[in-house]
């Protein structure tokens, strides 16, 4: 099977813009390239033993790459709405680049990226990286397979530290490579129910289930076209797909159960605030990183 991969080129200031639009295009998943985001790091209490001085370069340009399935004809006209729009508001939208990938490809391609993700409930370690774990600390093994969610995007990890699943029934809704529901179930959920409407995605889900030893219900299904229910719900969508779904989802969570939203870039909070707060959701809490957010929601 093949894939398009499409690159533009902006700013650390826009970067997250960029990839928020190009989620809500239909991007199966998306790459950012940002030599800030290394110094950012370097700036951090990790210690480094050695550092390429080459990748100390301040490099201007921002890369934010999306791919998609060949076939997907609505892409590429979503996509050039989406950066038309973001440059009326006066974000600054550079040389965009398209290229057709294989699977191998794209698979080889986001493995260099990838790196262990250490959060409070567990540590994400992909499947082709050696890992020593500490005493206590809870691993999950991941290969995302051709299905996004790694635990690198900011958007997962303040999932990973906002749910608390450890006794509750779960619902993870556009699961992705699974990684939210394995780690409810590492951390003691009851129940774990997986779906997406990805085939891509419910295969990559499986595997990792698999292989980290848990055992999850997954299916390629659309929640909302399901009769089931839970005391905690994941939903690590976008703005849009969020505001969608707040008048249905309210039938599938328990009486007094929580629901954690997430993929929300900032200048949409306050829509999906609006949206949840008129059906009598409340916050209870939020979370940031960059230009994401992510909240807690109880009825």
């Amino acid at each position: 099977m093949k894939f398009q991969h499409i690159t533009v080129k902006t700013t650390h200031d826009y970067a997250d813009l960029v990839a928020s639009a190009m989620f809500d295009a239909g991007a199966e998943g998306v790459e950012i390239l940002d030599s800030e985001d290394l110094r950012e790091l370097l700036r951090s209490d990790t210690v480094w033993d050695y550092v390429d001085e080459n990748l100390l370069v301040a490099d201007p340009v921002v890369r934010v790459s999306a791919v998609t399935a060949i076939g997907n004809a609505g892409f590429s006209a979503s996509l050039a709405d989406e950066l038309d729009a973001l440059a009326e508001r006066g974000a600054y939208i550079g040389e965009v680049e398209s290229r057709v990938i294989d699977d191998e490809d794209w698979a080889n391609e986001w493995k260099k990226y990838f790196k262990p993700i250490v959060t409070d409930s567990v540590t994400v370690v992909p499947t082709w990286i050696a890992y020593s774990p500490r005493e206590g600390e809870k691993l999950l093994r991941l290969d995302p397979g051709m299905a996004f969610g790694t635990g690198e995007h900011a958007t997962t990890r303040m999932c990973l530290e906002l749910m608390r699943a450890a006794g509750r029934s779960v619902i993870d809704v556009g699961c992705g490579s699974g990684i939210l529901g394995i780690a409810a179930a590492i951390t003691g959920a009851k129940s774990v129910y997986m779906c997406d409407i990805d085939p891509q995605a419910v295969k990559a889900a499986r595997n990792n289930a698999e292989l980290n030893g848990v055992v999850c219900e997954i299916e390629q299904a659309d929640l909302l076209a399901t009769s089931r229910r839970a005391e905690l719900i994941l939903a690590n969508l976008t703005a849009d797909l969020l505001i969608r779904m707040a008048p249905a989802v309210r039938e599938h969570l328990e009486e007094g159960g929580k629901l954690v939203v997430s993929g929300i870039i900032a200048e949409r909070l306050d829509e999906v605030k609006d949206a949840f707060s008129r059906l009598g959701y409340k916050v209870e809490k939020e979370a940031a990183e960059g230009d994401w957010r992510a909240l807690v929601l109880g009825c």
